[in-house]
């Protein structure tokens, strides 16, 4: 299954959906524990190195992936971190002043399976448009294809 991806006609948000064969607890862990999201998250091409992560309510992350020798840095704030929902914020430093807000649900459909919901809302419709232009489609296509082989041999 491939990552839904939809920009809300009349708000500055981006949804994402897609479902895998885990539990919503094995897609929490992917997305707190700092080694397992280093693994999977961004297209294939880019290696990710954390440089903080602090995965509960109130701390911060930042990290730094790389691709053909050039890097590029995205921080944010967790403000609630809790098993069935993350709310954080994304900023990409190539863009300081574009700080999204991030909502991530992880719904139970059962026999194993959950559902990853993903609501990014930006401060403007051109800059939510600069996101889908800007490669984002690949990176978290990549990126969720990456957790599903994971999830699959085990790794989380």
């Amino acid at each position: 299954m491939e990552t839904a991806i939809e920009a809300d006609p009349g708000l500055p948000v981006i949804r994402m959906t897609r479902d895998f064969a885990a539990t919503p607890g094995q897609l929490f862990r992917a997305h707190t524990d700092p080694a397992l999201f280093a693994r999977w998250v961004g297209p294939d091409a880019t290696v990710t190195r954390i440089e903080h992560w602090d995965a509960r309510t109130g701390g911060s992350w930042r990290y730094v992936s790389a691709h053909g020798g050039t890097e590029y840095g995205f921080h944010g704030c967790f403000h609630e971190v809790r098993p069935d929902r993350i709310v954080q914020t994304f900023t990409f430093e190539g863009d300081p002043d574009g700080v999204a807000l991030e909502t991530l649900w992880f719904e139970d459909l059962g026999d194993g399976r959950t559902r990853l919901r993903t609501q990014s809302l930006v401060d403007s419709f051109e800059s939510r448009d600069a996101w889908l232009r800007g490669g984002m489609e690949v990176g978290v296509g990549e990126g969720h294809a990456k957790l599903e082989r994971m999830l699959i041999d085990g790794t989380v």
